[in-house]
């Protein structure tokens, strides 16, 4: 169902989709976190990063919905779309807590765990590149470094935890700082969740 003479519109639109959660992570990743202030900016705009997200998923839908016709199933296309949805989503989530908690201590795990996110959320664009260019076979270069960079992150996560408990004595920033681990390592899970899509779509129809 590929057509190499133009550009899929259900392909451009899952490419906007990418490059918007590649731009909030990116924000995220190169923010400013260390006053009050701050982060509450930071806050605003990643909801509405997440916002626009919502609104070019529910455009996808409405074509979905409308064409007789799409170029791969549209199960995978609307899977895809809602796998990352779910990056910026925890994106979201995550800096909503470090709001919620005047969270303005970012550690070097944090940062470890940002770098591998945003190395992630690169290779995902470049790969959904690919499929809009109907290159399926190439994407799977991208897809290994999406997997190699969630493990990345739960080796971050392992040694981040266990040095929380080794040197932490206060019972409530100890919570704060597992909780907002948690919340990272679930980003890059969430990562992971588009790449074995894209697999799946490459399966489908390499």
């Amino acid at each position: 169902m590929f057509n190499s003479r133009k550009p899929d519109p259900f392909f451009i639109s899952l490419h906007k989709i990418a490059e918007n959660m590649r731009e909030a992570i990116h924000y995220a990743n190169n923010a400013k976190y260390g006053t009050v202030a701050e982060l509450k900016d930071v806050s605003i705009k990643i909801k509405q990063y997440e916002t626009y997200g919502d609104n070019l998923i529910h455009e996808l839908i409405v074509m979905l919905n409308k064409s007789f016709m799409t170029p791969i199933e549209r199960e995978d296309i609307l899977a895809l779309a809602n796998c990352l949805d779910d990056v910026l989503d925890g994106m979201e989530h995550c800096i909503a807590h470090f709001e919620m908690f005047s969270f303005t201590e970012i550690d070097e795990s944090m940062r470890k765990f940002l770098e591998f996110i945003t190395k992630s959320a690169d290779e995902i664009v470049s790969a959904i590149e690919l499929l809009n260019r109907k290159n399926l076979l190439e994407m799977r270069k991208h897809i290994i470094l999406i997997k190699d960079y969630e493990r990345e992150c739960d080796e971050v996560s392992r040694s981040s935890i266990k040095q929380l408990f080794l040197k932490e004595k206060d019972p409530i920033r100890l919570i704060k700082f597992r909780d907002i681990y948690n919340q990272l390592e679930d980003i890059a899970d969430y990562c992971q969740d588009v790449a074995n899509t894209l697999e799946t779509i490459i399966m489908r129809n390499a």
